[in-house]
């Protein structure tokens, strides 16, 4: 059995696309994962299986829509893919100031090169992304909110889902309780 994290895409912000997690829960369940654990609302999801993570990713995007009427991304990471992600991380965490946020944004496949420079030209002095493989990691110098870079993320033409660092450490280390 393969430890995945399924990280799904737009459920809950800002009141729409409701999905309660015992819900998600059960269906994951209804398609024979196992152990399956839900993060906070906002659509992160641990669980055991022995299928692929682009089979599984299809099948609950599928059975998402089926049962709740919208289409919702679910881009997927093993447990030990999410702690390389988290090596892999170019910008010190340790002593983020006032303000300073580190994000990932996962992604459900491989970014254009095209993407991948469109996305680079956006780095400035106030916040700048590096790109490894299928993750973007953005460091923010002040708040996401404000932030042209992240609004070039559909740039890339692949699924993308971000996660603030808190986020992925948690993930990382509710994946060692299983």
């Amino acid at each position: 059995m393969t430890i995945y994290i399924g990280l799904l895409r737009g459920i809950n912000v800002g009141g729409h696309h409701k999905i309660k997690m015992a819900d998600l829960k059960n269906l994951l369940e209804s398609l024979g994962l196992q152990k399956v654990k839900t993060y906070i609302q906002s659509g992160n999801v641990l669980f055991e299986s022995v299928e692929e993570a682009e089979q599984l990713s299809k099948k609950i995007e599928e059975e998402l829509n089926n049962t709740f009427g919208f289409p919702v991304p679910v881009v997927i990471r093993t447990a030990e893919e999410l702690q390389q992600i988290i090596q892999d991380c170019p910008y010190s965490t340790d002593m983020l100031s006032e303000g300073e946020s580190v994000q990932v944004a996962f992604l459900g496949g491989e970014p254009s090169r095209e993407g991948i420079n469109h996305m680079y030209s956006y780095n400035n002095d106030l916040e700048e992304c590096k790109i490894k493989g299928k993750e973007v990691y953005f460091y923010f110098r002040k708040s996401i909110r404000d932030s042209k870079l992240a609004t070039q993320l559909p740039k890339l033409r692949v699924p993308a889902t971000v996660r603030n660092w808190k986020t992925v450490l948690k993930l990382e280390d509710l994946s060692k309780s299983f």
